[in-house]
């Protein structure tokens, strides 16, 4: 890892020597344009953005309400949301989730959680608010953002108007009638031609709130951020560009998980370096280095079984990444994004169990016991790449790429049970992906795309080293398998988009629909090893644990669509569709998580100062479920949304909603049942009630 940081200092060195040297001795009369560094991934270019991509960018303009991480992905066809509380919350696209996808901030920093019951996905530790726009790609149709297996989401957070030299800034607050919850975001910054900086600091205090039922679900938390970006332009056609980030969760509560969070601190450390225009062949140059830390602490305090048996964990994840890419062109008609990339996962801590009862009887001096959680363990990815972009007619271009990965994984303190279990010897895979796609131009508004993408994920640390915990939905204790196979997606996909304008009161029609297929092979799943018996309260059932192992067949296919009418100058309709079917052949059932059929209909009216729309949610029964996981057949439902914005003062805007407007009971197919909580069953945590919420910033 040295050696790939030492490289990474070498080329940022020497590509500033070179741009220094080549540095123009005539002053520009007119404001200098900021490069743009790669973190954005979608540019909103039909010829050059990746197939099957798409950018949801609507927060910004058409914020109404303090946002939990749900709200970024609720909205966008063909994702559902993992729910264990209002906090410990995890996007699912198209029946893939976890590591299965690749989430990043700003083209590829990464912070991984630290608690093994994902009580701190990735998406807690950014500022909901500072998210200007997500952009996905819906499969594994790159291969120059790491190794991807279900698709990749790039968080893009807000960048300022490097043109607008001098001061600026922004507050805004917001409010949440169930739960009386309160959000607050500041900002400032300061531009110039040389160098700018950014600050942001805010604050979050959400409490229990009440479901459609009128039952109040615990599941308040507080949280602090901020975060300092400075960004310095070398010349005109390099910069640089430092991100600091912090946040800090306490007192989280998590219905469907058997512990609460004390506290949850993470530290994001980035830094962007690009040079562009350089040769006639070598375009462009970016380095990217990031350092993310991750201390949690977890405790049942507050649990009826503290009563029994005091437990408390401290958990830290850091993760170290970068990447190197170069951007050439050897031929005028080929685009050609070689590179390395690298990140490290490592992961300790341990849980503390005072046992006050033990067999039925009260001790009179409680007996200690220290588990190890993670056995002090690591993965190491280093990648190499190359994609090339070929426009061989003016309206068609195609796209391939391959990519090798060299995985390292090893447990340095491994408990005694666990190391009679497996050789525990360090391990190296070899995996490779690739892709191949073609997007063909029928005219100037209709476009064809068609793809294919093999996608690897390795194991992760929980399927790899996890020992007796709970961390599935069902109560089985699980056990890592460091010998698992890496998972490989072979997903065909083919679609179409097009715009049309229309006359006659009617501005204009817009779709895209897209139906895809994936092969999977060495599926990783738990499956129930009857040989092995529980390590913890062995006389609870289930008295047998799950280990985790690869499935020789399991496919998954589905189909997104949508259709937007614009009419009457300020009025549109929308109808969004999404549908997913899965198969584990080996078990004859569903695939875990797997997300029902969704529909949505809106209608909306909008102007430059004045906007509202209305949601219909339709959510089908889901009865294909996969049993083995402890899933069950779940309910359909419908709900109402509704929203209005506007700005009644210059640089003030105002946003008021309702949100499940008729007060409807229900609970999402994909949220974890309630876990060690007084006067709850083990069922499906439900979602909110009706909630009326309100959205106030000031830009200056």
């Amino acid at each position: 890892m040295k050696k790939f940081y030492s490289v990474l200092l070498c080329a940022l060195i020497s590509v500033t020597s070179y741009s220094q040297e080549k540095k123009e001795t005539k002053k520009d009369s007119i404001k200098q344009k900021t490069i743009k560094l790669d973190e954005v991934i979608v540019t909103g270019k039909l010829k050059t953005d990746p197939v099957f991509s798409s950018i949801s960018n609507k927060y910004v303009e058409n914020i109404v309400q303090p946002k939990n991480v749900a709200d970024l992905f609720n909205n966008i066809n063909g994702f559902s949301v993992i729910k264990r509380g209002n906090y410990a919350i995890d996007p699912s696209f198209r029946g893939a989730q976890y590591e299965q996808l690749n989430i990043q901030y700003d083209g590829g920093t990464k912070a991984m959680h630290a608690c093994p019951n994902r009580m701190d996905p990735v998406t807690t530790h950014i500022i909901p608010e500072e998210v200007s726009r997500i952009e996905i790609i819906k499969g594994p149709y790159t291969v120059r953002y790491g190794a991807t297996f279900g698709g990749i989401i790039n968080l893009v957070t807000q960048k300022p108007d490097y043109e607008d030299y001098g001061f600026h800034g922004k507050v805004s607050g917001g409010f949440e009638s169930n739960g009386n919850s309160l959000v607050n975001l500041a900002e400032l910054q300061y531009i110039n031609e040389k160098f700018d900086i950014v600050a942001n600091a805010g604050y979050r205090d959400f409490g229990n709130y009440k479901d459609g039922f009128g039952t109040t679900i615990p599941s308040s938390f507080k949280s602090s951020d901020y975060g300092i970006k400075l960004g310095y332009n070398f010349t005109k056609n390099q910069r640089l560009k430092i991100d600091w980030r912090q946040s800090f969760g306490r007192d989280v509560l998590h219905a469907a998980l058997p512990m609460d969070t004390e506290y949850d601190n993470s530290s994001i450390l980035s830094v962007d370096y690009k040079i562009d225009h350089i040769a006639d062949v070598v375009k462009s140059i970016s380095v990217k280095g990031y350092h993310s830390y991750v201390d949690h602490l977890m405790s049942n305090t507050n649990r009826p079984t503290f009563m029994m048996m005091e437990a408390e964990s401290g958990v830290e994840a850091t993760t170290i990444g970068g990447k190197i890419e170069m951007n050439w062109q050897p031929f005028k008609e080929v685009n050609l994004f070689s590179g390395i990339d690298l990140m490290n996962i490592a992961r300790d801590g341990g849980r503390t169990r005072n046992v006050k009862i033990m067999n039925g009887n009260v001790l009179a001096n409680p007996v200690t016991f220290n588990d190890k959680v993670w056995q002090d363990s690591y993965i190491t990815d280093l990648g190499f790449f190359t994609e090339a972009k070929y426009n061989f007619t003016p309206k068609t271009m195609l796209t391939a790429g391959i990519r090798y990965d060299n995985v390292t994984s090893d447990i340095q303190d491994p408990e005694a049970d666990f190391a009679a279990m497996y050789d525990l010897e360090k391990r190296t895979e070899h995996t490779f992906s690739g892709t191949i796609s073609v997007k063909k131009m029928l005219s100037d508004t209709y476009t064809l795309e068609a793809a294919y993408g093999r996608g690897t994920r390795t194991a992760n640390m929980i399927e790899r080293f996890i020992n007796h915990f709970n961390v599935g939905q069902d109560p089985y204790e699980y056990i890592g398998n460091p010998n698992l196979k890496a998972e490989v997606n072979n997903q065909f996909e083919v679609g179409i988009k097009g715009f049309e304008e229309l006359k006659n009161g009617f501005k204009s029609f817009q779709f895209e629909t897209s139906v895809y297929y994936s092969y999977f092979e060495n599926y990783i799943v738990g499956i129930v090893d009857p040989t092995i018996t529980r390590k913890f309260s062995p006389t609870t059932n289930p008295t047998n644990v799950k280990v985790f192992q690869n499935l020789n067949e399991a496919f998954k296919t589905g189909f997104e669509a949508m259709a937007r009418l614009d009419f009457l100058d300020f009025y549109n309709f929308k109808t969004e569709f999404s549908y997913v079917y899965t198969k584990n052949e080996d078990l004859d059932e569903s695939l875990p998580l797997t997300p029902p059929f969704t529909t949505k209909f809106t209608f909306g009216f909008e102007k430059e100062k004045l906007w509202a729309n209305a949601q219909y949610n339709l959510v089908s029964k889901q009865d294909n479920i996969s049993e083995s996981f402890g899933e069950t057949a779940t309910n359909g439902y419908q709900t109402l949304d509704l929203r209005f914005g506007g700005k009644p003062l210059k640089n003030v805007t105002l946003g008021v909603a309702v949100l499940n407007v008729f007060d409807k009971g229900y609970n999402s197919h994909l949220n974890f049942s309630f876990n060690n909580q007084a006067d709850f069953e083990s069922t499906p945590i439900t979602e909110p009630g009706r909630n009326f919420s309100a959205f106030l910033q000031y830009k200056f």
